[in-house]
């Protein structure tokens, strides 16, 4: 398999736990430069990754021609930006999510990656997790009889005032940050679109800090119910349900497989034992990585596409839209 040198722009927190090892651990990538202007946070990436190269600024990454791809962890506002000059630099690009704020934002991004001619994508990391193809072949099969009901819940409690994730210029609240998850994982696995939505937000320092959205999706299959709550001031939270006329399917760690809780999934049916399916050991970053690695270099399908993020985001700006006074 040819290898694929990666670089990542930032030393943050997520790279260095998650994303930065899941590359380096990856069949097909290389863990081969890092960004920062502060040399020493550079040495947490290298105790696994010692031959990494260390440049002082993104634009001296982007310039770094033994690099084929770019990984972008930046505050939400500050990825499309870098996706476009990572994009014009030449280099394929995996940014993370949202990869924008607003989705007309995500059209000059399809633009962009066109005229490079090279692959650029949103970080939805769950569509390559097993579990989520398991969800989306059972709805597909019908194996819990006409899907009635969807209701996801993701929720942890962060007050930290330092934190992005609570600061409005870099893109911070729960939608952003975690409902690209409540909004996201419905359209992929029951293949559906919203309808009309209603949401209620509380917010603090102008960030939602709680999102409740009702309303329903309409898909393939037909129109079904949905609910989603997204809150950065609850106790940790992580569930997804679609129910049906016939069953209904349970997922108790959807998103975080491995950190929240092992990952599982159940069948529930009348008249059936339940089947139950356990995903120990599962890395859905790797697995991530390895999939961008095939598609750039054979061609292979990759699940998530910046059409599928676009969709997403319209959603978001559905329920921003849909706020009920």
């Amino acid at each position: 398999m040819q290898v694929l040198n990666w670089g990542i722009l930032g030393a943050a927190k997520f790279a260095r736990e998650h994303m930065g090892r899941a590359i380096h651990a990856a069949e097909g990538a290389r863990l081969a430069a890092l960004a920062t202007s502060s040399p020493e946070k550079a040495d947490p990436f290298k105790a696994f990754a010692p031959d990494l190269k260390v440049h002082d600024s993104y634009d001296a990454l982007l310039a770094d021609p033994e690099i084929d791809v770019v990984y972008i962890p930046l505050p939400n506002t500050l990825h499309v930006e870098w996706t476009k000059k990572a994009l014009a630099a030449g280099k394929h690009v995996l940014t993370e999510k949202p990869i924008a704020m607003k989705a007309e934002e995500i059209d000059g991004l399809i633009d962009a990656r066109d005229a490079a001619g090279k692959f650029a994508t949103e970080a939805y990391m769950i569509v390559h997790h097993p579990q989520w193809r398991q969800v989306r072949d059972w709805l597909d099969a019908g194996a819990i009889g006409e899907l009635r009901h969807a209701d996801v819940a993701f929720t942890f409690n962060n007050p930290d005032p330092t934190n992005i994730r609570n600061k409005p210029e870099m893109g911070g609240g729960s939608v952003p940050d975690i409902g690209v998850y409540a909004y996201s994982c419905v359209r992929f696995a029951a293949r559906a679109e919203p309808g009309d939505l209603r949401a209620v937000i509380h917010r603090e320092n102008d960030v939602d800090t709680f999102t409740q959205v009702t309303g329903e999706m309409v898909g393939d299959k037909g129109r079904f119910t949905y609910g989603a709550l997204t809150s950065t001031r609850l106790h940790p939270r992580q569930e997804a349900v679609f129910q049906g006329s016939e069953g209904l399917i349970r997922l108790t760690c959807p998103f975080n497989a491995n950190v929240f809780d092992q990952a599982e999934v159940t069948l529930i049916r009348k008249g059936k034992p339940d089947e139950v399916v356990r995903y120990p050991g599962v890395n859905q970053y790797v697995i991530q990585v390895e999939a961008f690695v095939r598609h750039v270099t054979e061609g292979a399908p990759y699940a998530w596409t910046l059409e599928d993020a676009r969709g997403t985001q319209a959603m978001i700006d559905k329920v921003f839209a849909s706020e009920q006074g």
